[in-house]
Order: C-alpha cells, then structure tokens, then sequence
C-alpha cells in the first residue's frame, strides 16, 4: 500500500509543481504582450494626432484660400450690378430728357399756335365788321328794289291785265305740262338707256342662273293613297264594329277613308307629317297583321318617333349638301320638317334649296359671298313651318327665329325682308327675294286654284282699263304680260309711254303676284284706201 503511495504522491506534486510554472509562464507571457500593445496603442494614439493636427492646418488653409475667393466673388457681383443700376439710371435721365424736350417743343408750338390764333380772331374781327358794313348796305339796296319790284309788277298788271297771282297760275301750268312732257321723255331715254347697258348683264346673270339650277318638283296634295295587297285587309283594319279604324284615326288625326275602291285606303288630312305617320304605321299594322287598339298606339308612338328623326336626319343631309355649317339644331329641325310642307303644290324643302342655289350662284355672279347668299336663300320660308300658330307673317317670324337662334344681321335682314315686310338693308335681301321669285313663278313650279287665276288676269285687264284712252287689253302668258291697244287719236306716242309707267306702278301698288308683269301699250294709226 505504502508503494503505491508514495508515487502517487510524488505524482501529484510534479503536477502541482508543473502546473504552478505554467501558469507563472503564462503571467509572464500576458504582461510581456499587454506592455507591447501599450507601446503600439502610444504609437497609433501619437500618428493619430499628428494627421489631425496636419488635417487641421490643411482645413483653414482651404477654408482661407474659399474665403478670399467668395469675398472676390462677391465684389465682383457688386460692382456688376453698380455697373447695370447706373445703366438703368442712365436710361430713364435720357428718358427723362428726351420727353422734356419734347413737352419744350410742345408748349413752343402751342405758344405758337396761340400767336396764329390771336392774329386770326384780329382779322375775324375786322372781317365781321366789314360783313357787318356790307350787310347794311345791301339791306339798304334790298329795300329799294323791293320797291322797284313792286312798281313793276304794278306797271305789268296795268299793261297785261292781269294780277300777280293770275300771270303766276298761267306761266304755272304753261311750265308744268311742258315740264311734264319733258320729264316722260327723260324718263323715256333714261329706262332706254339702262336697258341698253345693264338689260344685257342682268339677263345673262338671271338666265345662267336658272339653267344651272334644275330640281324636280314633288306636287303635295291633301290625301294620300294607302295600296293594299288584297280587299281582305280593309275588314282587319276597320276591325269589329269599326273599333280599329276609330283607334288610328284618334291616334294619328288623321280621317281614314275606306270606299269601294279596289285595293286602296285614302288617307285625308291637311298635315303631310299627321299623314306620313298615318301612312307608315298603316304599312307596319299591315306588314304585321297584329291589328288591335293597343297595338295601334304603340306602332303610331313609334312611328312618330321614327318620324321626328327622320326629321333631323333630312335637316342634316340638307345643310351637308348645301356646305352650310353651324346652324343651330333647332334650325335643322325645322328645315327638316321643310320637306312634308308644300306652298301652292310647290314641295317647300325642294323650293328651299333651289332658292339656296339659286342665291349662290346670283351672288357669286355679283362679287358677293355665296355661302351668305345659300344660308339665306335656304332659311328664307322657315316661318312657314312653325310647330305653333303664330300671327306673325311667315318672313318676321323666320327672321324672329333666325335672331333668336344667332344668325348673322345679312341673313336675318334677307328672311325678313324676302316680301318686304321690312325695309331692305343688306345686299343679300333682293338677291333672295328675286330668287324666290324666280323659283316660285316659273311653270310648272306651283299651282293655284282656277278661280284665283282666272281673277288675277281680270284684275289686270280692269286695271288697263280704268285709264282713259284705253281700247283694249289682255293679259297674256299666264299673267305675266299686260298688252294695251290705245286709241291713236286720244293718245301720242309721249303719252303712250306714260300710260305704261302709270299702269305698271298701279298693278304694283294694288295687285299681290309672284314675278313680273310686263305692261306693254301699242298705238298704231292706219290710213285705209279703196281703189276701185
């Protein structure tokens, strides 16, 4: 036991020991390295200092370097605008200078038209008191030949044997027939000679006009005539106990006539548009079969529909043809609602553009705009087609809607004085007015009753005849000639001449009619002999 206890002791205390000098190594060892990381800390703690310390001194020598160059920045900037401030003054003392010479200069002429106007009211002054002299005198002198004048007469009076006032009627109505005589004639050569030089242009200008323009005519009427396919549609479209023609009736205002006529309604009714939706709802009642009251309100209601913007549809197409541009959408309506409107048979769309036409070209050929000249000639008659009654006549109220609806002043003065409501005021009015006259009173444009036709010719045979001198009269060519055969023994040939005037200006003032009537008076004289 003992041997094992003593090398394990001796064990244990070579540890102990080995272990005690390995520790004071290591002591030793760690303060050896401590007191070298000392030194290299001092080292590095030292050069820190050192950069800092030349870091510095770069620094202010920088910021001495940018200081000294801002501060000449800055006087440089200062004395540039000194420079500019003194320019600036500069101009406004030239300009200062400049306007005192001219308010010198100014007081310099003032003052001088001050001397001149001084000098002037001087010589004003004796000029008034000279008139003033003059004016005595002739007073004076004024006096005394008044009273020769009156001394005179008395002489003439006492030698003549007649007064004053008696010799003042004769020389009176001596110099009126004479004067008249001589003014028929002056009137005579005056309208020959404008015949001479402008008859020529005008009827160029009228006639290529109307060639260039040729539209055909739609004849409106009253009634309108439904086709049917077969006889047995009338029976749906009566419908039981009558019910069925009785509902489109009050649903289109329109009279429905159904007689013995072979495959045919007969739509009457004063309104082309009532009669229109009557006709097209009638065609789809038809086309469909389905024939009831409530089927035929509802087919009118859509028909209108289609209607009102079939409308707009034919409003726009027609200002588009015509290249007018910004009218008012209420004026397209209307012109619109121009092509189910007809004036004396005459389709009143149709007669609308053929006036639009019509004014182009007449203005072009004039030197005047044509597109002012279309716009007018187009809206020319939308007073005719007004939704409401009016009591206006058609040409104010077309210029009332023209103006409300920002028309130009040429155009609203063309609508409203096209039948000389209103005083003319623009080129453009007689060129509408001539143009729809032109469209209006050619044949074959508009028909009007016989008996109206056959009175205005009446009319103007009594007119010829209420002169004296007249033998005979016809009105010839529809109405647009009046032919007077005077009686050569009660009439010359001064006389003839103003008893055409006459009777024309009478047909103008008494008589309403589309175009011209040309008054044409013939004096013959014959010398009849019989040789036996």
């Amino acid at each position: 036991m003992e041997q094992f206890l003593l090398p394990l002791i001796g064990a244990m205390i070579g540890i102990a020991i080995g272990f005690a000098i390995a520790k004071f190594l290591e002591k030793t060892k760690a303060s050896k390295m401590v007191h070298i990381a000392k030194k290299k800390t001092a080292s590095i703690l030292k050069e820190a200092n050192n950069e800092a310390k030349n870091i510095l001194k770069k620094a202010k020598i920088e910021g001495d370097a940018l200081l000294k160059n801002k501060e000449l920045q800055a006087r440089e900037r200062f004395i540039e605008m000194k420079a500019q401030h003194e320019k600036v003054i500069q101009k406004r003392e030239g300009k200062i200078i400049d306007a005192e010479k001219r308010i010198r200069e100014k007081e310099s002429k003032v003052s001088q038209e001050l001397d001149k106007n001084r000098k002037l009211n001087a010589a004003l002054e004796k000029k008034e008191e000279d008139f003033n002299y003059k004016l005595n005198f002739l007073d004076k002198k004024k006096a005394e030949t008044e009273k020769l004048h009156k001394k005179q007469v008395q002489q003439l009076e006492v030698i003549s044997g007649f007064s004053a006032d008696e010799a003042k009627q004769e020389l009176f109505n001596s110099l009126k027939d004479e004067a008249k005589a001589d003014a028929m004639a002056y009137i005579q050569d005056t309208l020959e000679e404008a015949k001479l030089t402008a008859q020529q242009e005008a009827t160029k200008i009228v006639l290529s006009t109307i060639q260039r323009v040729g539209v055909e005519q739609t004849v409106e009427n009253c009634v309108s005539v439904f086709n049917l396919e077969s006889d047995d549609h009338k029976g749906r479209i009566i419908g039981r106990e009558g019910r069925n023609i009785r509902a489109l009736e009050a649903a289109t205002g329109v009279e429905i006539i159904v007689d013995d006529t072979p495959e045919a309604i007969i739509l009457s009714c004063f309104d082309p548009i009532r009669r229109e939706v009557a006709r097209l709802a009638l065609h789809r009642l038809v086309t469909d079969g389905r024939i009831h009251p409530a089927r035929i309100e509802e087919v009118v209601k859509k028909t209108r529909k289609s209607i009102d913007q079939e409308i707009i549809d034919v409003g726009k197409r027609t200002v588009i043809d015509l290249g007018i541009h910004g009218l008012h959408p209420e004026l397209i309506k209307v012109i619109g609602r121009m092509k189910y409107r007809s004036s004396y048979g005459q389709n009143l769309l149709q007669h609308s553009r053929e006036v639009a036409n019509l004014c182009a070209i007449m203005a072009a050929e004039l030197g005047l705009d044509p597109k002012v000249a279309k716009r007018a000639g187009l809206l020319h008659d939308i007073g005719k087609v007004p939704e409401t009654e009016s009591e206006l006549p058609h040409a104010l109220l077309g210029m009332e809607w023209a103006k409300k609806y920002g028309e130009k002043k040429d155009v609203i003065n063309a609508i409203g004085a096209h039948h000389d409501e209103i005083e003319m005021t623009s080129l453009y009015a007689p060129i509408v007015q001539v143009c729809d006259a032109i469209s209006g009173a050619r044949p074959g444009a508009r028909r009007q009753v016989l008996d109206s036709y056959i009175q205005r010719l009446k009319d103007l045979e009594e007119i010829a005849f209420g002169f004296t001198g007249v033998q005979k009269a016809y009105a010839i060519q529809a109405g647009r000639e009046l032919r007077v055969i005077v009686e050569s023994s009660k009439v010359d040939d001064v006389k003839a001449a103003e008893l055409s005037f006459n009777i024309s200006q009478k047909i103008q003032n008494d008589m309403t009619y589309p175009g011209q009537v040309r008054v044409t008076v013939i004096r013959e004289t014959r010398a009849v002999n019989i040789a036996k």
